[in-house]
């Protein structure tokens, strides 16, 4: 049965190639983006199944309207992918109060907004899946992306938090964490801060290890979205890549060591 699917920052990456592959198989896909032009392939294929609104997901009123006209024009909304975001490259001393709050407004406050405008939506339903695009890094962290990690780890609790306050709705809440993509987000899409020379070896290192293996085909991606959008029991979080799981549990193992080695320490504070 064909769903009716809203998906921010559908401009480029994968909220473009997904929107594609909903509409291919015939769902209707309300897109947004700042920049509407960049849609027009798939509004000249698809018609009618598309539905074209350009937004600003930092603006929260604008987000609700935007909810709003895709229940009014469609009728339904069954799923909402939070994609809109993009990454801030650089150490945290080097980054401005400026850089920092747009990093956390956009990924963070504009995923929030759509996802409060959404949910009154598929309350009134009886049904609807919340899809956050997240990342390995709201999990695990990296250096010089410490504003973006920190965005995704603020969707993480956010997220888990929202899936248990509206199961009782019938609305499913998922976390997509890819690992790296070859998609322009760490290109064209990425922002950078004005670099101070103190953190040139941190940097070096960082380039040294992206190296082309670990990096995934986006395109390769739209059957596990797919299966996770068709689901009837989706799970909290489904990695994208084969880097991200072994990563995260090699990070998470060591963690665990060390809280099992403090635990003596950490279980005294408790005071009886």
């Amino acid at each position: 049965m064909a769903k009716t699917i809203f998906i921010s920052g559908a401009s480029r990456g994968f909220g473009k190639i997904w929107a594609e592959a909903f509409l291919k198989r015939g769902d209707k896909v309300v897109a947004t983006a700042r920049d509407l032009s960049t849609l027009n392939d798939l509004i000249n294929q698809y018609g009618d199944n598309i539905l074209p609104i350009q937004l600003d997901v930092n603006d929260r009123k604008a987000d609700f309207a935007a909810i709003k006209k895709a229940k009014d024009h469609f009728g339904s909304i069954d799923v909402l992918i939070n994609n809109a975001g993009y990454g801030l490259f650089g150490s945290i001393e080097e980054t401005s109060e400026k850089e920092a709050r747009d990093q956390i407004e956009t990924n963070f406050f504009g995923l929030l907004w759509l996802s409060q405008a959404a949910i009154p939506v598929m309350r009134d339903q009886g049904h609807g899946h919340i899809i956050q695009l997240s990342s390995v890094l709201g999990l695990v962290a990296l250096p010089v992306l410490g504003l973006y990690n920190a965005s995704k780890f603020a969707v993480e609790g956010l997220s888990e938090t929202l899936a248990a306050e509206v199961k009782g709705f019938g609305i499913k809440v998922s976390l997509i964490e890819p690992n790296g993509f070859s998609t322009d987000w760490a290109g064209a899409s990425a922002f950078h801060t004005e670099s101070m020379p103190e953190y040139d070896k941190v940097r070096a290192d960082f380039q040294a290890g992206l190296t082309d293996d670990i990096f995934g085909k986006p395109e390769a991606t739209t059957d596990a979205v797919l299966k996770l959008v068709d689901s009837e029991n989706p799970p909290l979080r489904l990695f994208l890549g084969k880097v991200a799981y072994p990563w995260v549990k090699q990070v998470y193992d060591g963690r665990f060591a060390e809280w099992d080695q403090w635990n003596e320490v950490a279980a005294a504070a408790h005071g009886h």
